[in-house]
């Protein structure tokens, strides 16, 4: 999984799978959620992502798995 940021639209991306996507669909307002041609969620778009939820802070919790950072 992914969590990509892009300041220039203020939009975050959340990369759940490297397939990919083949349909993608807004279940609300600036939230897009993209499917692979077997249905599965590839991924997450969030637009006016900085008006939504607090991108200073991210919390994983009990995630087992490597971590990489990578800050602009």
């Amino acid at each position: 999984m992914k969590l990509n940021y892009y300041p220039e639209t203020d939009s975050l991306y959340i990369d759940l799978s490297s397939k990919p996507s083949k349909e993608s669909i807004e279940i609300s307002e600036g939230i897009v959620v993209d499917y692979d041609d077997e249905g599965h969620i590839t991924g997450i778009d969030i637009d006016n992502a900085s008006h939504r939820i607090d991108l200073n802070e991210i919390i994983l919790n009990k995630v087992p798995g490597k971590f990489q950072l990578i800050t602009a």
